[in-house]
């Protein structure tokens, strides 16, 4: 079941979708690089923008694992006119050519490719929710979309300025480019 509609029109007119990279498996600096390289060679997908590489602390659904491999991280804004699930098909074949094993959830990973947004598009379906859910609270994600897009607003949540200072963890700037 759908949230608002996705623009029908997308498919002809394009529409902006900010990805989240991350990576915490193999040479991960390779591995983001080559995603985002992998992504911009998409049919029907165009980079925009992508941000400096970030480390994180490994999130599982417990929480913060400070004993896991750390996170490599990035995020791109991209124009697209493939729809919002052929897009997410896309990123998950991209994962899987680069050694993406889904296990555990929210477990370790050689890279890891989600959508944050799609437009301004609200989907909930069994396969896929815009804007991603845990965005909102995740300072890995929300620092380098602001390093790219300074005025970034996440739909239904609000300013990514804001919502980045009230995250608790702390990613760290690697001052390397994506």
């Amino acid at each position: 079941m759908s949230g608002s509609p996705v623009n029908l029109d997308a498919e002809t007119e394009g529409v902006e979708a900010v990805l989240a990279l991350g990576s915490n498996l193999g040479d991960r600096r390779a591995l983001i690089r080559q995603g985002i390289a992998d992504i911009d060679d998409l049919t029907a997908v165009s980079v925009v923008a992508a941000s400096s590489l970030i480390d994180s602390v490994a999130v599982k659904l417990d929480g913060v694992d400070p004993d896991a491999p750390g996170y490599l991280n990035a995020v791109v804004i991209v124009h697209t006119t493939l729809p919002p699930h052929d897009l997410l098909r896309a990123v998950n074949d991209i994962e899987d050519e680069h050694g993406r094993v889904r296990v555990e959830r929210w477990g370790d990973r050689t890279l890891d490719i989600d959508i944050i947004t799609y437009g301004t598009a609200v989907v909930n379906d069994e396969r896929l929710t815009l804007p991603h859910p845990e965005a909102w609270q995740r300072d890995f994600v929300l620092a380098p979309w602001l390093e790219i897009d300074p005025l970034a607003s996440l739909p239904g949540y609000g300013d990514v300025r804001e919502l980045l200072a009230q995250t608790t963890h702390e990613a760290t700037p690697t001052g390397e480019g994506s």
